[in-house]
């Protein structure tokens, strides 16, 4: 042990602080200055002595001599010891000083017990014989102050062997002096000798008996020590656990929840005054009892009292939620949380079981079920809603659509293309609406998915810009693009979502230019293993007053009714860009000066792409030329399942100049026997008809043993889970209504390769 593991003032504290090296020092001081008086007194007697027996001038002078740096030593130590209580740090001056007091007073107290032998040089009438005896009083004197200076030997090791150098020095002087000076007989000299020897010797042996004692004296003050640590351990264990339990007991008493004490049986021994306001029993009416045969109810879950039975089996703490029942009969929800109490032999003496009235959470976690129930069919009613109107206007719309756009390829006066441009232009809006509200609620909804492929993003940016060059044509803007060196050439991510963000920036941007132009500037930064593109589209238009731009980005937000009015819009481009940009990791933000323009900034991370050694599929549009869709789509066999009469019709219209065989279907049962009598090579499947919808014909024209087809959803339904439940069902693509021409065209030339190889295989 040391004094690193002490903690407190126990009795272990206090016998490691007596005899650290600090202690054994100030123990030295307080027994040479409370021994002061003693030896003070002890002198005195001895010179009393001499002043008989030689004169009182030697008598006194041996006294001073040897009491004053008994006194100098004793000075020093009463101020060292005060000073060693308050301040460690003077341990080693005091330990060096205190040898250096020791050795002048063990000099003084040497030439003292020597006065018989320098006292010839002065004058006196004493005894002649006391000459004869001188040095045995000299050696007396001496060993009497080594007996005292070997006692101290443990305390301060380095002042003893100080005191005990300066009397063994002496006696060895004394006895050179006592011969060739002094003359005295060989024979005396001899016998002193012999005498010096046993004085060393019974010095020697009492310093190691000295030395002994203080060990075992130690040893036993330790094992005392330890045994009252421990009792007093014991004690203050003791005491902290009758005042934990008078204060577990004061606060079970007064606590909100129910406290049950309980025997090895489970039968109630006490309760607390909340058991009674919680259940209705009394104290007296429940102990003795069962709690479950005063609180079970008919309608508690059996698996419940299992793990109640199960719990105390294994004699093992346990927390349960537990259908209970009032004295008065009213239900309630307990959480109760029960807790074994063992004696020595670990065996259960006690259950504590704290219990809380949870009957107002459970209610409220039901009427939560319940919002959560209504909300989710809420948010299902809205979901099928905007399913419906989406499939019931987009079906419409593609004849609409399609129609104008076969009107405009026929030969019309001024006033018909006029009429045309506004049904098609009209349509378009129309379109546009519905698309921005379908795609902020799926955003909304969280059901954005993010469909990650190899693209070349220069590509991107010019051919969706090229879409929206008419548009800027039709104002005469100019529309700028750039695109900077440190954009890759491939990389990997959903180049469909980029794309639509661009083309509600740029759209937005041209709607409010008048005059000047419309910038779309790309660039591209490191970040982590791939690259984030840093696109701008700044215009020349009517700009943003600062009070608008920090709600510019929500749902329905224009910067004020008039420009509604002016420019049209449902406010939720924006709106959808932020969301977009958000779901792919990014951020968009603008910079807008009043009548001076606006500039909007994305910044969109991209993983490099897949494939490194440029064999990976790049997304890159098809080759429509009229030569090469003539040679694609010639022989091919179409299977239209479409029940709306005008989309057939639009179809056969979209397709007429081409060498296609076309079949109609007007349900899924006539699409799946048209797959077996008919042989397509592509189907046009719906998903919205009568008798057998798309989903389950494709699913039973997969399970035929023929020729599979490819199989390409047409449907007015736009949401991304309508889409997965296509492609699921076996299908190959997926195209929502209403549909360009070229769109169908670029589709059948797509997968028409595909059904060729097949058809050849």
């Amino acid at each position: 042990m040391n004094e690193q593991r002490m903690s407190g003032d126990g009795p272990l504290t206090n016998h490691y602080r007596r005899y650290s090296s600090a202690g054994l020092l100030e123990r030295y001081c307080k027994g040479r200055v409370n021994g002061l008086l003693p030896r003070t007194l002890f002198s005195v007697a001895v010179c009393v002595t001499l002043a008989f027996l030689i004169s009182p001038t030697v008598a006194l002078l041996s006294f001073l001599v040897a009491t004053l740096p008994d006194l100098t030593d004793c000075l020093y130590l009463s101020r060292a010891r005060r000073k060693l209580r308050h301040d460690a740090a003077t341990e080693r001056q005091v330990r060096y000083v205190s040898v250096g007091t020791a050795l002048l007073h063990a000099l003084g107290i040497a030439i003292g017990a020597t006065a018989p032998i320098w006292s010839f040089l002065i004058p006196y009438s004493g005894v002649d014989s006391f000459y004869q005896y001188d040095q045995l009083f000299s050696i007396g004197l001496l060993t009497s102050a080594a007996l005292n200076a070997g006692l101290m030997f443990p305390l301060n090791r380095f002042a003893a062997v100080g005191r005990l150098a300066v009397f063994l020095v002496t006696p060895i002087l004394v006895i050179v002096l006592r011969g060739p000076v002094l003359g005295a007989s060989a024979d005396d000299t001899k016998l002193h000798l012999l005498a010096l020897c046993i004085f060393f010797g019974s010095l020697l042996w009492l310093l190691s008996f000295a030395t002994r004692n203080f060990h075992r004296t130690r040893s036993s003050l330790l094992a005392q020590a330890l045994q009252r640590q421990e009792l007093e351990t014991a004690y203050q264990r003791l005491y902290a656990q009758q005042l934990e339990t008078q204060r577990l007991a004061l606060v079970a008493r007064h606590a909100n929840d129910s406290v049950i004490l309980m025997d090895s049986v489970g039968n109630i021994k006490w309760v607390n005054d909340a058991f009674t306001k919680i259940t209705g029993w009394s104290a007296e009416e429940a102990i003795g009892r069962n709690p479950g045969e005063l609180l079970n109810h008919p309608e508690t879950d059996p698996a419940t009292i299992q793990v109640i039975e199960e719990g105390r089996a294994r004699k093992a703490p346990f927390r349960v939620q537990v259908l209970n029942r009032r004295k008065d009969g009213k239900n309630i929800w307990l959480e109760t949380n029960q807790v074994p109490m063992f004696d020595d032999n670990g065996e259960v003496t006690t259950y504590i079981a704290v219990e809380r009235d949870i009957t107002e959470a459970k209610e409220y976690a039901a009427t939560l079920e319940q919002a959560r129930r209504a909300a989710e069919d809420g948010a299902r009613a809205k979901s099928e809603f905007l399913a419906t109107m989406s499939h019931e206007i987009r079906t419409p719309m593609n004849g609409v659509i399609g129609m104008a756009q076969l009107l405009e390829d026929t030969e019309l006066d001024a006033d018909q293309k006029l009429y045309a441009d506004t049904i098609l232009s009209s349509a378009r809006t129309l379109l546009d609406l519905i698309n921005d509200v379908l795609d902020l609620s799926k955003l909304n909804a969280g059901e954005v998915s993010l469909d990650v492929e190899d693209f070349n993003p220069r590509q991107c940016f010019e051919n969706t810009i090229r879409l929206l060059q008419p548009q800027a044509d039709a104002k005469s803007l100019e529309l700028v693009f750039s695109c900077d060196r440190s954009v890759p050439e491939v990389l990997n991510g959903d180049d469909r979502k980029l794309g639509q963000i661009l083309t509600n920036l740029v759209g937005n941007a041209i709607k409010f230019t008048e005059t000047g132009q419309v910038e779309v500037a790309l660039r591209a930064e490191p970040h982590g293993d791939g690259s984030a593109l840093i696109f701008e589209v700044r215009d020349t238009g009517i700009g943003i007053h600062a009070d608008t731009l920090p709600k510019i980005f929500e749902r329905f937000s224009q910067a004020d009714a008039a420009i509604s009015r002016r420019f049209g819009g449902t406010g939720l481009g924006l709106a959808i860009c932020r969301r977009l940009a958000a779901a792919m990791n990014g951020d968009i933000t603008v910079a807008s000066e009043l009548g001076k323009g606006s500039c909007f900034t994305v910044r969109l991370p991209f993983e490099p792409p897949l494939c490194l050694d440029g064999s990976n599929r790049i997304r890159t549009g098809v080759d429509l030329s009229d030569s090469t869709t003539a040679v694609a789509l010639k022989g091919m066999r179409l299977l239209v399942a479409e029940d709306n009469r005008v989309n057939q019709i639009l179809v056969q219209k979209f397709l007429k100049d081409y060498d296609i065989e076309i079949e109609i279907a007007s349900d899924g049962t006539e699409a799946v026997q048209g797959a077996q009598s008919f042989l397509p090579d592509i189907i046009l499947m719906d998903m919205s008809m009568p008798v057998m919808d798309g989903i389950e014909a494709t699913r039973s024209i997969r399970s035929l043993q023929i020729r599979q087809p490819v199989i390409i959803a047409l449907t007015a339904n736009a949401f991304d889970t309508d889409k997965a439940h296509c492609l699921q069902a076996g299908m190959d693509e997926f195209l929502t209504k209403p549909i360009s021409r070229p769109q169908l065209i670029e589709a059948l030339v797509s997968h028409g390769r595909r059904a060729h190889r097949l058809r050849v295989g």
